[in-house]
């Protein structure tokens, strides 16, 4: 059972569900305590099966106003990173860049550049030093984004580990624009939202018009969870195969492993012990998937508050692991 506040906010949308026994008080008790007490909650969203069971908005746009997904957008860039290589636009993931996209490798790119492929660059282990964090600003203001991203240090041989660097998400996108001949705006209209019926609104581009691979990407709540149930269904939404099944379990299977949060890393997924699948964006954005508990989970909270593996975003990973997981496996047990 959800809380009162929620069962009528659920009502209004017509996405009212029956009342559980009360055997499973328990455990709604537990979660309308979890989420009281996460001050930087935005919305939230949960479906198990073909069943809303929480839906709630306490702060922020609601479930239907545009949120910044923030790094979730890594995890698009990468589902367009299938469509690409299943259309062959793209020959493999094991294509190197060179080869993939030459125009847009500078002639004093660093050393190593030339090998790195397509994998290197969805992982994350392009071996390039990062873009992100403290760096961030600064890349962000220089005149070419992709030249100065493959022309920082090789601080790592490429595929040997995980480097989180938004840099390296925006040179994948730049090269899925050159070899699709679409930008990535059109990309993610063209093979995620009008198939999945949601809007994707243009976002940052750089100043050679590339936009931004790996961050700043803004959709609903409603697409958020749209692309969890993509995850939890092996690609498929409402009857149809939006991204190739052999994509999505591929990108599950973890390749690299967080130097913060220690979780598994696939092809722009994040891969917990607990069994979610899931895309994370700074302030607690999150859109997860257990495809085990047949559960989907779309979480937005505040864009501009810091949710650190040892702060929020962990105690939001607790959420999920705790209530929500065990609540799913409660109403599996009493339908």
């Amino acid at each position: 059972m959800i809380t009162r506040r929620a069962f009528s906010q659920l009502a209004l949308a017509g996405l009212t569900v029956p009342l559980v026994p009360s055997a499973l008080g328990q455990h709604t008790s537990t979660l309308d305590r979890a989420l009281a007490a996460l001050d930087q909650l935005h919305s939230i969203q949960v479906q198990l099966g073909d069943e809303v069971i929480v839906a709630e908005a306490p702060k922020g746009p609601g479930l239907e106003g545009l949120a910044n997904i923030k790094s979730c957008s890594k995890s698009v860039v990468a589902l367009l990173l299938g469509t690409c290589i299943a259309k062959g636009e793209i020959p493999s993931v094991t294509s190197r860049l060179v080869d993939v996209s030459p125009s847009i490798v500078p002639p004093n790119a660093t050393q190593g550049v030339d090998d790195m492929t397509m994998e290197d660059l969805v992982t994350l282990q392009a071996g390039l030093e990062s873009t992100s964090g403290e760096r961030y600003g600064a890349w962000v203001a220089s005149p070419n984004w992709v030249a100065n991203a493959l022309t920082r240090p090789m601080v790592a041989e490429p595929g040997s580990r995980m480097i989180y660097s938004t840099g390296t998400t925006h040179v994948l996108g730049a090269a899925m624009a050159e070899a699709s001949g679409q930008s990535l705006l059109r990309l993610a209209r063209q093979r995620l939202g009008e198939p999945m019926g949601f809007e994707v609104p243009p976002w940052v581009h750089d100043p050679q018009g590339y936009y931004l691979g790996g961050n700043e990407m803004a959709v609903t709540p409603r697409a958020m969870l749209s692309l969890a149930l993509l995850m939890r269904d092996t690609g498929r939404f409402a009857g149809e195969q939006v991204i190739p099944a052999d994509w999505i379990r591929a990108s599950v299977m973890p390749r690299g492993r967080s130097p913060y949060s220690g979780m598994g890393y696939g092809y722009g997924w994040f891969i917990s012990d607990s069994g979610f699948v899931l895309a994370r964006g700074y302030g607690g954005q999150i859109i997860a998937a257990h495809p085990e508990l047949d559960l989907a989970v779309a979480i937005t909270s505040d864009p501009n508050r810091p949710a650190r593996s040892d702060g929020y975003f962990g105690n939001l990973m607790n959420l999920l692991k705790g209530p929500i997981a065990e609540l799913a496996v409660a109403r599996r047990s009493n339908p």
